[in-house]
């Protein structure tokens, strides 16, 4: 499968008082069209850094130091674009259009006096203005007003902002108290969209809810609002950031179940970060596993579940919960490590049980391993000349 989003050997520092925290260590994915892409570790590790460098919304105090972001647009996969050099007008043109996120915490990612209609219209106003303004000047065709030149003036507006819709006049006229009232119709359409769209993510009484805001829904339906906004305008590439962690199990899997059907209907490829083992074995097609802002294993769900052959991963599969005679629970023991001073060579080796010499000496790189199987460690027999994660199946 062709490419859809790529990066290579991204670093991403934070400069904080204490010293310069190394979140991201040369980190490479790609993620191919029409897959889901698992992103697993322990929180901290820099799953959430790495989609924010990717779409390029690093919090200050945080910094894009090194390495390429590429993106493929074109379905053939051939022709890149280099996010990292573009501007920041780009950006905004690509986010929530091509790229769309949801963000791990909708009470923060949901503006609290914002009504949700005005929220999710909000994308289609941005990206899909020039779209709506040709419907709107449409409809016009047929539309009975009071008076010809009331109908005149707002083909006029319309014809205008559909051919650009930066258009200077139409820009002056949203300003003027009067003349701003052309654009009636273009939210009155953006609108319509938002109740379609919340609809068809079943929630009940769409056109009720749009009026509503955030503090009048549930945990669920704030998270169902924020994929509502994520997926308004169709992106190539849905990263959901811990989209179910604060949710009870039952909504959980309704969520899970919707992004699921959604990937069929109208998204390209899904980058889902999380830290929960479970939710990668029933939703992904691989899975990248991070630590301590590193990439150690890549590999197809079931091939890494069956044969995990970093020690990071290993540990992490023992930890998950489990019926056994003893009872007890296992954890990864030690602690993760201060990334404003990580430690020399492989980050893990400090709590690594099978650690060498070598391991504090020399960073090792993603190497294959086996078929489509990556694993950046020295014990696992990795065979050099791939560096690439790949998110396909």
């Amino acid at each position: 499968m062709p490419k859809l989003i790529e990066t290579r050997d991204l670093v991403t520092n934070f400069y904080t008082y204490e010293g310069v925290v190394k979140a991201l260590n040369k980190v490479g994915l790609v993620i191919e069209r029409g897959t889901t892409f698992g992103l697993v570790g322990e929180s901290g590790c820099g799953k959430s850094v790495t989609a924010r460098s990717m779409m390029r919304v690093v919090q200050e105090p945080g910094r894009i130091e090194g390495g390429q972001v590429l993106f493929y647009p074109g379905e053939d996969g051939q022709e890149a674009v280099e996010l990292l050099s573009q501007s920041e007008a780009y950006m905004q043109s690509l986010r929530g259009d091509q790229i769309s996120m949801i963000f791990q915490e909708p009470n923060a990612a949901l503006n609290p006096i914002m009504t949700i209609g005005d929220q999710v219209a909000e994308s289609f106003l941005f990206h899909r203005k020039k779209e709506m303004c040709a419907k709107v000047l449409e409809d016009l065709k047929t539309a009975d007003l009071p008076w010809p030149g009331l109908k005149k003036l707002l083909e006029f507006f319309y014809r205008r902002a559909a051919a650009d819709p930066g258009d200077r006049l139409c820009c002056w006229a949203s300003r003027t108290p009067i003349l701003k009232r052309w654009q009636q119709r273009l939210f009155r359409e953006a609108r319509r969209r938002s109740v379609e769209i919340i609809a068809a993510l079943d929630i009940a009484n769409a056109d009720q809810v749009v009026d509503r805001y955030p503090h009048n829904l549930s945990g669920g339906m704030k998270q169902r609002i924020l994929i509502a906004m994520a997926l308004a305008c169709e992106p190539l590439l849905l990263i959901a950031d811990e989209a179910t962690s604060n949710l009870d199990v039952t909504i959980q899997a309704q969520i899970l179940d919707l992004l699921r059907k959604l990937k069929k209907k109208s998204i390209s490829s899904i980058l889902l970060i999380t830290h929960d083992l479970g939710v990668v074995a029933e939703t992904c097609d691989r899975v990248g596993v991070m630590y301590a802002g590193s990439v150690c294993e890549v590999a197809r769900v079931g091939e890494l579940f069956r044969n995990p052959l970093h020690p990071y991963t290993r540990a992490l599969l023992d930890a998950v919960p489990k019926f056994s005679v003893s009872g007890q629970l296992k954890s990864v023991e030690g602690n993760v490590p201060n990334l404003v001073d990580p430690p020399s060579g492989c980050r893990f080796h400090p709590r690594c049980p099978l650690r060498r010499k070598i391991c504090a000496q020399r960073l090792p790189e993603l190497a294959l391993a086996g078929p489509d199987h990556l694993v950046a460690c020295h014990l696992a027999g990795g065979r050099s000349g791939s560096a690439q994660v790949w998110g396909g199946r």
